[in-house]
């Protein structure tokens, strides 16, 4: 899966103030990341508030998003939940033939054990008809997918190509990483530690903040594969306050103000979430401008 190396995004899902789905703004999020250099889209993560879309709503997002990006870029889809038989039945129905992959989530809020975890993914996996990238985010599903966990689906399942990795500790990436089969790939999902996944042997990340800042988050991925570390972490400290910034008042509503001071698209999102407060866009603001002025 030599396509979801380097730069993916998490792309948002940008609404009008009515909360109904802004197509245009789509379209120009997904044109700014494809113009922007990152290297693979991925539609209805986390990030696209997907857990408060319709059925059709996720469709919509799915088609403007497969046309707008005409075939330019890799397309991963997100499909997962913690009810292991309706992820097998959505897979059954779903069209999959624009996308290279899709990213499932490790089962929120049943905090199953490992051997539940691993179940639930082998009927997953034998049930995809593409390739699947794991996602552990101990933060958001409560509970942690232990290495022994992962390496077992990685080296038991060849249609298990990667994980995105969000767990946050640099040492369980690690072991990770250490002992996977050679082709698996280990994604950074926490931008803070995208760089440092990277020197330690990993593929690369899907990223929140890459999406407002493609050009610059892709440059220093790439550096990083390139095992140019100092350059790399120059533009890595030049991102940090963004990077903690845009996760304060939580996510999308962060990223969805960067959108906003681009006038790509408005900072809405949908309850329960609530859109940043005057003081963080300000924030936000303040940095972006901070780095137009570092003529980065």
């Amino acid at each position: 899966m030599e396509q979801l190396i380097g730069t993916g995004v998490a792309l948002v899902t940008p609404f009008r103030e009515d909360l109904s789905v802004d197509v245009k703004a789509l379209e120009r999020v997904v044109e700014h990341n494809i113009q922007g250099g990152v290297d693979y889209l991925v539609v209805l993560g986390t990030t696209a508030e997907s857990a408060t879309l319709s059925q059709a709503e996720k469709q919509l997002v799915v088609d403007v998003v497969v046309r707008t990006n005409a075939g330019r870029l890799p397309l991963v889809l997100g499909v997962g939940g913690n009810n292991t038989m309706a992820v097998v039945n959505e897979l059954k129905t779903l069209d999959l033939s624009d996308f290279d992959a899709i990213l499932s989530v490790s089962p929120y809020y049943n905090k199953p054990t490992q051997e539940g975890i691993y179940q639930h993914f082998k009927v997953i996996a034998e049930a995809s008809p593409i390739p699947i990238v794991l996602y552990n985010v101990p933060s958001r599903t409560g509970s942690n997918m232990l290495p022994e966990t992962t390496l077992r689906l990685a080296h038991e399942f060849s249609n298990i190509v990667g994980i995105k990795e969000a767990c946050g500790d640099l040492v369980q990436i690690g072991e990770i990483i250490k002992n996977k089969p050679e082709s698996f790939l280990v994604i950074s999902g926490d931008d803070a530690t995208a760089l440092p996944t990277v020197l330690a042997g990993g593929a690369g990340v899907i990223s929140v903040l890459g999406q407002g800042l493609p050009t610059l988050f892709s440059d220093m991925i790439k550096l990083g594969l390139e095992d140019n570390a100092k350059e790399a972490y120059g533009i890595h400290h030049k991102l940090s306050a963004l990077m903690s910034l845009i996760f304060e008042e939580g996510n999308p509503a962060g990223i969805k103000s960067i959108f906003e001071s681009k006038d790509i698209s408005k900072a809405t999102v949908r309850l329960p979430l609530v859109e940043a407060t005057p003081v963080l866009k300000e924030k936000i603001s303040a940095s972006l401008k901070a780095l137009d002025r570092a003529h980065v």
